[in-house]
Protein backbone atom coordinates (compact mmCIF):
# COMPACT_ATOMS: atom_id res chain seq x y z
CA UNK A 1 0.00 0.00 0.00
CA UNK A 2 2.02 2.82 1.03
CA UNK A 3 5.67 3.12 0.70
CA UNK A 4 7.77 1.63 3.43
CA UNK A 5 8.17 3.98 6.42
CA UNK A 6 11.15 1.81 7.27
CA UNK A 7 12.82 2.51 3.99
CA UNK A 8 11.84 6.00 2.28
CA UNK A 9 13.65 4.95 -1.10
CA UNK A 10 11.73 2.09 -1.84
CA UNK A 11 7.78 2.10 -3.18
CA UNK A 12 5.11 0.37 -2.80
CA UNK A 13 3.97 0.38 -6.09
CA UNK A 14 6.37 -1.08 -8.99
CA UNK A 15 6.98 2.16 -11.13
CA UNK A 16 7.67 2.16 -14.83
CA UNK A 17 9.87 3.70 -16.73
CA UNK A 18 7.27 6.01 -18.53
CA UNK A 19 6.00 7.34 -15.41
CA UNK A 20 3.17 4.79 -14.92
CA UNK A 21 3.52 1.57 -12.63
CA UNK A 22 3.38 -2.24 -13.36
CA UNK A 23 -0.34 -3.91 -13.26
CA UNK A 24 -0.75 -7.04 -11.61
CA UNK A 25 -1.59 -10.45 -13.44
CA UNK A 26 -4.69 -10.05 -15.15
CA UNK A 27 -4.98 -6.23 -13.63
CA UNK A 28 -6.77 -3.80 -15.87
CA UNK A 29 -6.88 0.64 -15.89
CA UNK A 30 -10.84 1.25 -15.90
CA UNK A 31 -10.67 5.10 -14.70
CA UNK A 32 -7.78 7.46 -14.82
CA UNK A 33 -8.51 10.83 -12.67
CA UNK A 34 -7.25 14.37 -13.81
CA UNK A 35 -3.45 14.91 -12.79
CA UNK A 36 -4.71 17.87 -9.99
CA UNK A 37 -5.88 15.52 -7.85
CA UNK A 38 -5.01 15.64 -4.30
CA UNK A 39 -4.64 12.60 -1.40
CA UNK A 40 -4.78 12.58 2.18
CA UNK A 41 -4.20 9.97 4.24
CA UNK A 42 -4.68 10.26 7.75
CA UNK A 43 -6.02 8.88 10.84
CA UNK A 44 -10.10 9.59 11.62
CA UNK A 45 -10.90 11.58 14.16
CA UNK A 46 -12.93 8.98 16.22
CA UNK A 47 -10.38 6.88 16.17
CA UNK A 48 -8.23 7.13 19.45
CA UNK A 49 -4.09 6.70 19.05
CA UNK A 50 -0.71 8.61 20.40
CA UNK A 51 0.70 8.92 16.98
CA UNK A 52 -1.60 10.23 14.48
CA UNK A 53 -1.05 9.44 10.70
CA UNK A 54 -1.18 12.21 8.91
CA UNK A 55 0.60 12.10 4.77
CA UNK A 56 -0.44 14.26 1.91
CA UNK A 57 -0.21 14.90 -1.75
CA UNK A 58 -1.11 18.57 -3.26
CA UNK A 59 -1.24 17.19 -6.93
CA UNK A 60 -1.15 13.26 -8.76
CA UNK A 61 -3.36 11.13 -10.52
CA UNK A 62 -5.05 7.98 -9.15
CA UNK A 63 -5.98 5.09 -11.05
CA UNK A 64 -9.12 2.63 -10.54
CA UNK A 65 -8.35 -1.12 -11.92
CA UNK A 66 -10.21 -4.00 -11.33
CA UNK A 67 -8.33 -4.88 -8.40
CA UNK A 68 -7.33 -1.66 -6.60
CA UNK A 69 -6.77 2.11 -6.39
CA UNK A 70 -3.20 3.50 -6.73
CA UNK A 71 -2.21 7.29 -6.45
CA UNK A 72 1.30 8.47 -8.14
CA UNK A 73 1.98 12.10 -6.86
CA UNK A 74 3.05 14.31 -9.52
CA UNK A 75 6.06 15.17 -7.35
CA UNK A 76 7.04 12.08 -5.12
CA UNK A 77 9.05 12.94 -1.99
CA UNK A 78 10.26 10.86 0.53
CA UNK A 79 7.49 10.45 2.98
CA UNK A 80 5.05 9.20 -0.34
CA UNK A 81 6.37 8.21 -3.46
CA UNK A 82 3.02 5.79 -4.52
CA UNK A 83 0.55 4.26 -2.79
CA UNK A 84 -2.33 1.63 -3.59
CA UNK A 85 -4.89 0.11 -1.58
CA UNK A 86 -7.28 -3.12 -2.27
CA UNK A 87 -10.66 -2.30 -3.69
CA UNK A 88 -11.84 -4.88 -1.08
CA UNK A 89 -10.60 -2.98 1.46
CA UNK A 90 -12.11 -0.03 1.52
CA UNK A 91 -15.76 0.83 2.99
CA UNK A 92 -18.40 3.50 3.29
CA UNK A 93 -16.70 4.97 0.29
CA UNK A 94 -18.95 8.32 -0.84
CA UNK A 95 -18.67 11.83 -2.80
CA UNK A 96 -18.80 15.21 -0.45
CA UNK A 97 -20.23 18.48 -2.92
CA UNK A 98 -19.77 21.67 -1.22
CA UNK A 99 -21.24 24.66 -1.99
CA UNK A 100 -17.52 26.02 -2.82
CA UNK A 101 -14.70 23.98 -4.05
CA UNK A 102 -14.14 20.56 -5.69
CA UNK A 103 -16.07 17.50 -4.67
CA UNK A 104 -13.77 14.94 -2.15
CA UNK A 105 -14.06 11.90 -2.63
CA UNK A 106 -13.77 9.93 1.14
CA UNK A 107 -13.32 6.14 1.91
CA UNK A 108 -12.07 4.23 5.40
CA UNK A 109 -9.49 1.58 4.53
CA UNK A 110 -8.12 -1.33 6.33
CA UNK A 111 -4.32 -1.36 5.91
CA UNK A 112 -2.97 -4.78 4.79
CA UNK A 113 -0.10 -6.11 6.68
CA UNK A 114 3.29 -5.42 5.87
CA UNK A 115 2.22 -2.32 3.80
CA UNK A 116 3.50 0.29 5.50
CA UNK A 117 0.89 1.48 7.76
CA UNK A 118 2.00 1.22 11.53
CA UNK A 119 0.04 -2.14 12.49
CA UNK A 120 -1.20 0.61 15.53
CA UNK A 121 -3.55 2.07 12.70
CA UNK A 122 -6.04 -0.48 12.06
CA UNK A 123 -8.31 1.88 10.35
CA UNK A 124 -7.10 4.87 8.53
CA UNK A 125 -9.04 7.94 6.39
CA UNK A 126 -8.59 8.12 2.73
CA UNK A 127 -9.25 11.61 1.13
CA UNK A 128 -9.29 12.88 -2.81
CA UNK A 129 -9.99 16.09 -3.86
CA UNK A 130 -10.88 16.40 -7.44
CA UNK A 131 -9.78 19.94 -8.39
CA UNK A 132 -10.09 19.20 -12.23
CA UNK A 133 -12.93 17.14 -11.68
CA UNK A 134 -14.14 13.65 -11.88
CA UNK A 135 -15.30 12.41 -8.54
CA UNK A 136 -18.58 11.25 -9.50
CA UNK A 137 -16.95 9.32 -12.56
CA UNK A 138 -14.66 8.08 -9.90
CA UNK A 139 -17.08 6.88 -7.43
CA UNK A 140 -19.70 5.13 -9.93
CA UNK A 141 -17.08 3.01 -11.50
CA UNK A 142 -15.62 2.20 -7.88
CA UNK A 143 -18.81 1.51 -6.69
CA UNK A 144 -19.62 -0.89 -9.76
CA UNK A 145 -16.31 -3.05 -9.54
CA UNK A 146 -16.52 -2.64 -6.12
CA UNK A 147 -19.96 -5.06 -6.26
CA UNK A 148 -18.16 -7.40 -8.55
CA UNK A 149 -15.13 -8.30 -7.09
CA UNK A 150 -17.67 -9.34 -4.07
CA UNK A 151 -20.00 -11.39 -5.82
CA UNK A 152 -17.20 -12.92 -7.32
CA UNK A 153 -15.24 -13.37 -3.71
CA UNK A 154 -19.04 -14.67 -2.36
CA UNK A 155 -19.14 -17.86 -5.58
CA UNK A 156 -15.40 -18.56 -4.65
CA UNK A 157 -16.36 -18.70 -1.06
CA UNK A 158 -19.76 -20.89 -1.93
CA UNK A 159 -17.65 -23.14 -4.09
CA UNK A 160 -15.25 -23.80 -1.50
CA UNK A 161 -12.21 -22.09 -2.87
CA UNK A 162 -11.27 -19.20 -0.73
CA UNK A 163 -12.28 -19.00 3.35
CA UNK A 164 -11.92 -15.73 4.48
CA UNK A 165 -13.26 -12.60 5.91
CA UNK A 166 -13.59 -10.85 2.34
CA UNK A 167 -10.71 -8.60 3.22
CA UNK A 168 -6.84 -8.83 1.84
CA UNK A 169 -4.07 -10.06 4.00
CA UNK A 170 -0.85 -9.56 2.98
CA UNK A 171 -1.17 -8.03 -0.44
CA UNK A 172 -3.04 -8.67 -3.08
CA UNK A 173 -3.66 -12.09 -4.14
CA UNK A 174 -3.41 -13.33 -0.83
CA UNK A 175 -6.53 -13.05 1.38
CA UNK A 176 -10.33 -12.70 -0.57
CA UNK A 177 -8.93 -12.39 -4.03
CA UNK A 178 -6.23 -15.73 -3.15
CA UNK A 179 -9.33 -18.09 -5.13
CA UNK A 180 -10.66 -15.93 -7.42
CA UNK A 181 -10.28 -15.33 -11.41
CA UNK A 182 -9.93 -12.02 -12.21
CA UNK A 183 -9.84 -12.84 -16.14
CA UNK A 184 -13.62 -14.48 -15.42
CA UNK A 185 -14.75 -11.21 -14.03
CA UNK A 186 -17.01 -9.49 -15.75
CA UNK A 187 -15.91 -5.89 -15.64
CA UNK A 188 -18.21 -3.74 -18.22
CA UNK A 189 -21.36 -2.32 -17.79
CA UNK A 190 -24.23 -4.50 -18.39
CA UNK A 191 -27.07 -2.93 -21.36
CA UNK A 192 -29.59 -1.35 -20.19
CA UNK A 193 -32.85 -3.17 -19.86
CA UNK A 194 -35.61 -3.61 -22.73
CA UNK A 195 -38.44 -4.07 -22.37
CA UNK A 196 -39.75 -6.65 -25.46
CA UNK A 197 -41.02 -4.77 -28.50
CA UNK A 198 -44.95 -5.28 -29.37
CA UNK A 199 -46.29 -5.65 -32.45
CA UNK A 200 -45.33 -3.04 -35.01
CA UNK A 201 -47.59 -0.25 -34.76
CA UNK A 202 -50.98 -0.19 -37.21
CA UNK A 203 -51.06 2.59 -39.90
CA UNK A 204 -53.94 4.94 -38.55
CA UNK A 205 -57.28 4.28 -39.93
CA UNK A 206 -58.68 7.03 -42.53
CA UNK A 207 -61.41 9.15 -40.43
CA UNK A 208 -64.86 7.83 -42.11
CA UNK A 209 -66.42 9.98 -44.04
CA UNK A 210 -69.37 11.98 -42.34
CA UNK A 211 -73.27 10.97 -43.96
CA UNK A 212 -75.47 13.24 -45.13
CA UNK A 213 -78.57 13.55 -42.50
CA UNK A 214 -81.82 12.50 -44.08
CA UNK A 215 -83.23 16.39 -44.07
CA UNK A 216 -80.21 17.08 -45.85
CA UNK A 217 -80.89 14.87 -48.70
CA UNK A 218 -83.35 16.34 -51.52
CA UNK A 219 -86.58 14.41 -51.93
CA UNK A 220 -86.76 11.75 -54.62
CA UNK A 221 -90.24 12.04 -56.92
CA UNK A 222 -91.47 8.88 -58.19
CA UNK A 223 -93.18 8.71 -61.71
CA UNK A 224 -96.10 10.52 -61.13
CA UNK A 225 -93.83 13.12 -60.14
CA UNK A 226 -95.06 13.06 -56.79
CA UNK A 227 -92.92 12.76 -53.35
CA UNK A 228 -92.65 9.39 -51.74
CA UNK A 229 -95.56 8.60 -49.49
CA UNK A 230 -94.23 9.37 -45.55
CA UNK A 231 -93.88 6.11 -43.51
CA UNK A 232 -97.42 6.82 -41.71
CA UNK A 233 -98.13 5.54 -45.05
CA UNK A 234 -96.87 2.83 -45.49
CA UNK A 235 -98.26 1.28 -41.86
CA UNK A 236 -95.36 3.20 -39.43
CA UNK A 237 -97.51 3.97 -36.49
CA UNK A 238 -97.38 7.53 -36.03
CA UNK A 239 -96.55 9.25 -32.73
CA UNK A 240 -99.66 10.17 -30.53
CA UNK A 241 -98.83 13.64 -30.46
CA UNK A 242 -98.11 14.21 -33.94
CA UNK A 243 -100.30 16.92 -35.68
CA UNK A 244 -101.56 16.49 -39.13
CA UNK A 245 -102.26 19.85 -41.04
CA UNK A 246 -105.42 19.75 -44.36
CA UNK A 247 -103.86 20.36 -47.38
CA UNK A 248 -104.35 24.15 -48.53
CA UNK A 249 -105.09 23.67 -51.98
CA UNK A 250 -107.47 20.48 -53.38
CA UNK A 251 -105.73 17.44 -55.03
CA UNK A 252 -105.25 17.47 -59.01
CA UNK A 253 -108.29 16.41 -60.86
CA UNK A 254 -110.91 17.58 -57.93
CA UNK A 255 -112.86 19.94 -59.61
CA UNK A 256 -113.51 17.87 -62.87
CA UNK A 257 -114.49 14.42 -60.65
CA UNK A 258 -116.83 17.19 -58.50
CA UNK A 259 -118.32 18.13 -61.87
CA UNK A 260 -118.67 14.70 -63.66
CA UNK A 261 -120.27 13.23 -60.45
CA UNK A 262 -123.06 16.35 -60.67
CA UNK A 263 -123.78 15.92 -64.21
CA UNK A 264 -124.19 12.19 -63.81
CA UNK A 265 -126.31 12.77 -60.48
CA UNK A 266 -128.76 15.05 -62.64
CA UNK A 267 -128.91 12.67 -65.74
CA UNK A 268 -129.58 9.79 -63.67
CA UNK A 269 -132.79 11.99 -61.98
CA UNK A 270 -134.35 13.28 -64.87
CA UNK A 271 -134.40 9.49 -66.49
CA UNK A 272 -135.70 8.56 -63.30
CA UNK A 273 -138.82 11.59 -63.60
CA UNK A 274 -139.85 10.32 -66.98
Amino acid sequence: MLKRLRDRLDSWVMLAGNGGFVPLPSERILYTSPPRTTLTIQTPNTYPGKSPLAITSSAGCVYLTNQRIVYLPASPTPHLKSFSAPILNLHDTHVSAPFFGPNVWTGTLQPTSGGGIPPTHAIVELKMTFKEGGAFDFHSNFERINERLHQAVDMARESGQTINDGIEQGGMGGGAMAGVNMAAVHLDELPAYEAPSAAPPLAPMPAPRPRASPQSQAPAFNDGGFPPMPNTARGTIRPSNSVVNPPNEPPPGYEEVQRDSVANELEGRLRRSH
